[in-house]
């Protein structure tokens, strides 16, 4: 340590390492977060199908990750809802009935209406244009064919509305039950009815930009009930 009148301060090569070793700690701690996100991608696109069992040693090779990060991901996917862990058993992916698919996209529907709702009055100028902004984003990845970036801009929509509402509650409902209808919602998007998903959307931010209440409420808890005749029609 050098000696600076009578304080000791590190010296800029161990100033860099000591940077290198808190950059190198946060890269660590966000791997398990990174890897939680490749499997949801992987369980919305039927990579890993519902029921599936998860094998930690062909996922670590595939991701290119240790098992300890993977384990942290399949902890995180569980507490989301899309993975189940049975003791002595391993980890499956969640498979929820027809049933529980549509009591939770009727749930989904009654949050986001009042989501909507809420944001009618309370989001800014700015949060309503963010939102124009991500569905105008959204359309031209519908116009490529993309269903991942697709399926991103459009979570992404969804879940700014909820932000809007100001309601920390329905926030927390809201990311709770989308997480465990992530799959669920990636799979409506697969079906031949995909256009009619990019015209309730821009439905939905018209009236969002004229404030419109009841018209949001309407198209937010028909777009939920679309949504689940689009699931049932592809064979859920």
């Amino acid at each position: 340590m050098a000696s600076v009148q009578g304080a000791d301060v590190p010296r800029s090569g161990s100033t860099t390492a000591g940077s290198a070793a808190q950059a190198q700690r946060i890269v660590r701690a966000a791997l398990p977060a990174q890897v939680a996100g490749r499997l949801r991608d992987m369980i919305a696109a039927d990579e890993l199908s519902a029921g599936a069992k998860l094998n930690e040693r062909e996922l670590a090779e595939r991701l290119h990750v240790s098992r300890t990060p993977l384990r942290e991901a399949i902890k995180m996917l569980a507490a989301e809802g899309l993975v189940q862990l049975e003791p002595n058993r391993g980890a499956f992916v969640a498979s929820p009935s027809a049933d529980q698919v549509e009591d939770m996209l009727e749930a989904m529907g009654v949050l986001e209406a009042s989501c909507g709702e809420l944001a009618c009055s309370r989001a800014t100028d700015a949060e309503i244009a963010a939102i124009r902004e991500a569905h105008d984003r959204m359309v031209k990845a519908y116009g490529r064919r993309d269903r991942h970036a697709y399926f991103r801009l459009n979570q992404e929509i969804h879940r700014r509305i909820a932000r809007a509402s100001r309601n920390a509650t329905l926030q927390s409902l809201h990311e709770t039950l989308n997480a465990r209808l992530y799959r669920v919602r990636f799979m409506s998007n697969r079906t031949d009815r995909w256009n009619s998903a990019v015209e309730e959307h821009e439905a939905i931010a018209r009236a969002l930009e004229k404030r419109d209440v009841r018209t949001v409420r309407r198209l937010l808890r028909d777009h939920l009930t679309q949504t689940w005749k689009k699931v049932k029609a592809y064979g859920y």
